[in-house]
C-alpha cells in the first residue's frame, strides 16, 4: 500500500448525498478479486450511457477532473452494500483522499484499509471545498495528514480530526498484511522458540 503523507491535487466536487457502494461500482462489475482495472468502470452509470459513450455532464468526464486525487460529496458516502470494491474502484480511478460529513461506517473502515484517507467535515465546510474545487486546476487543495489539516487554495487551513493508529497506518503505508509483515522477526522467533520447545510424546505402553 502506498504511503500517505501530504497529498496536493485537484478535487472534484459532487455534491450529492447517499452515494452507495453500487453507484460507486456496480454490482456487474464484482466478478473481479483483482483490485486493478475497476477505475473504468467508477460511477460508470452517471459516467456512460446505455452505448458506453461518456456523458459530457458528468463531473469526472470533464477537464480537469478526470485527474481528480479528492473527492468531495456530501452525507453518508458509501452506504448500501459493504462491497470492498467500492474503495478499489475508487483507488483505482486515481483517488486517494474522499471528504464527506459523513460516511457509512464499514466503507469508512475499508478506506483506510485501501490507502485511502476519509475526512469528516461539517456541511458548511464541504460546501467551501466544493466551491474551491469548482475553480479547476488552478485551485488545488493540499491534505496533510501530518499535521492533519485541509490547506484551501487561499491558504486557510482547516484542521481533522483521524484516529491515532489509523494514521500511522496511512503514513506508513501499512495495509492488514502490511501490519503482520512488520512484525516479522517477532513471529520468527516465537515460531523457532516453540520449535526448540516441543518434545514429542512417548507412549509408554508402546511394545508392552
Amino acid at each position: 500500500m502506498d504511503k500517505f503523507t501530504e497529498l496536493t491535487a485537484i478535487a472534484a466536487p459532487m455534491p450529492n448525498e447517499n452515494i452507495d457502494t453500487d453507484q460507486i461500482i456496480p454490482a456487474r462489475f464484482l466478478k473481479t478479486i483483482q483490485r486493478t482495472g475497476l477505475g473504468r468502470s467508477a460511477f460508470a452509470a452517471q459516467r456512460y450511457d446505455v452505448d458506453g459513450n461518456e456523458k459530457p455532464d458528468f463531473v469526472l468526464n470533464q477537464e480537469p477532473y478526470r485527474k481528480a486525487e479528492i473527492l468531495i460529496t456530501y452525507d453518508n458516502l458509501g452506504c448500501g452494500s459493504s462491497r470492498e470494491h467500492a474503495p478499489w474502484a475508487l483507488l483505482d480511478f486515481g483517488f486517494r483522499c474522499v471528504i464527506a460529513p459523513s460516511f457509512a461506517d464499514i466503507f469508512f473502515n475499508n478506506c483506510f484499509k485501501n490507502g485511502i484517507l476519509p475526512i469528516r467535515f461539517p456541511r458548511e465546510i464541504c460546501d467551501l471545498l466544493m466551491d474551491d474545487a469548482r475553480q479547476g486546476a488552478n485551485a488545488r487543495l493540499t491534505v496533510n495528514l501530518a499535521e492533519q489539516v485541509v490547506i484551501r487554495p487561499d491558504g486557510e487551513k482547516i484542521p481533522f480530526e483521524v484516529d491515532p493508529f489509523r494514521k500511522h497506518l496511512l503514513l506508513e503505508g501499512l495495509d492488514d498484511i502490511g501490519q503482520t509483515l512488520a512484525h516479522d522477526q517477532k513471529i520468527t522467533r516465537f515460531e523457532s522458540g516453540e520449535k526448540r520447545s516441543w518434545v514429542p510424546s512417548v507412549d509408554m505402553g508402546a511394545g508392552q
